[in-house]
């Protein structure tokens, strides 16, 4: 794979459906955050930390699917959305992509209606992330950056 951006550490961020209506959604449940500022908060964390950002937003199932098969980046951040609980084909996806991979949900999928306790793709990612809001994308930076940093040094 050829190495993108300055740092030549590229993450690509996918959100899933509806996370484009951020800041219009039940703020008592997803906050007052847009959009546009979860992705200011991760591209000024990225920065500050040597790592290339890339985003991709869709409320397209195959869409979601085409993004994560075109394996140009280094280490994947993903918020499925509502594919979270059924999209085995997104999962499917996922378990093609051999980089660090994270889950993030910004609410506590335990917490909420019983559908969305299941997750399908937390099991082709290395971990899941959930109910920290927009800071989870942080953590989960975090982590990647820790990994792509480890495996460098053992080059």
């Amino acid at each position: 794979m050829e190495e993108m951006g300055k740092f030549g550490k590229l993450v690509l961020v996918i959100n899933g459906p509806n996370m484009n209506m951020l800041g219009k959604r039940p703020t008592d449940i997803y906050g007052t955050e847009t959009y546009d500022d979860l992705k200011t908060m991760i591209e000024s964390f990225a920065l500050k930390n040597g790592i290339d950002v890339e985003f991709y937003q869709s409320n397209s199932e195959g869409g979601i699917i085409d993004r994560i098969q075109l394996l140009n980046y280094n280490g994947l951040i993903i918020n499925p959305g509502a594919y979270t609980h059924y999209s085995y084909a997104i999962r499917d996806a996922l378990e093609i992509a051999k980089m660090p991979k994270v889950e993030v949900h910004l609410t506590n999928i335990l917490a909420r209606e019983s559908f969305r306790e299941k997750s399908v793709t937390a099991s082709a990612c290395d971990g899941v992330i959930s109910g920290f809001g927009t800071f989870g994308y942080i953590l989960a930076l975090e982590y990647i950056k820790e990994r792509l940093d480890r495996g460098s040094k053992n080059d």
